[in-house]
């Protein structure tokens, strides 16, 4: 019988860089941007001491095409995925090791903006207001027979 195992990965923390949106000769889209989460912590002599992790995120897919129209730099996220490894041979003949973030999935939180300043942006709220009052119609125009109901 085999073990289970599990690989996942959720950070909320904000975008250090713009996406960058490539596509493979194949024509599979591919996006990495990166992400940093902040820990704060007070010493034994009362001092706050802060430390910032950089993590580099893959998306691919249609997920990459999403992360390239709707994430900026400063923005914060909520994200999750999984842990990957890869070597590679750099252009100076030496192995390097770099370790990624393969995102499943996101959930913007805000523009990384002051509230009140203008952003020029489409929010993925303002996207899918749309979408929910079609949902609300649907549901108001659908009759339930009791009848129907199995308690």
């Amino acid at each position: 019988m085999a073990s289970r195992s599990l690989n996942r990965v959720i950070l909320i923390g904000n975008l250090t860089r713009d996406p960058e949106l490539k596509y493979t000769p194949a024509g599979t889209a591919v996006c990495t941007f990166g992400v940093a989460t902040n820990r704060s912590w007070t010493t034994a002599d009362g001092s706050t001491k802060e430390e910032v992790q950089y993590h580099r995120i893959v998306a691919w897919q249609k997920l990459a095409e999403l992360c390239g129209k709707l994430l900026t730099k400063g923005r914060k996220i909520f994200l999750e995925g999984r842990l990957t490894y890869r070597t590679f041979t750099g252009k100076d003949g030496q192995q390097r090791s770099i370790t990624e973030i393969v995102l499943d999935d996101f959930i913007v939180f805000s523009d990384g903006r002051r509230t009140g300043e203008p952003t020029g942006e489409t929010t993925t709220s303002a996207v899918t207001e749309p979408v929910k009052e079609e949902v609300k119609k649907e549901i108001a125009e659908e009759t339930v027979n009791p009848d129907d109901i199995p308690f």
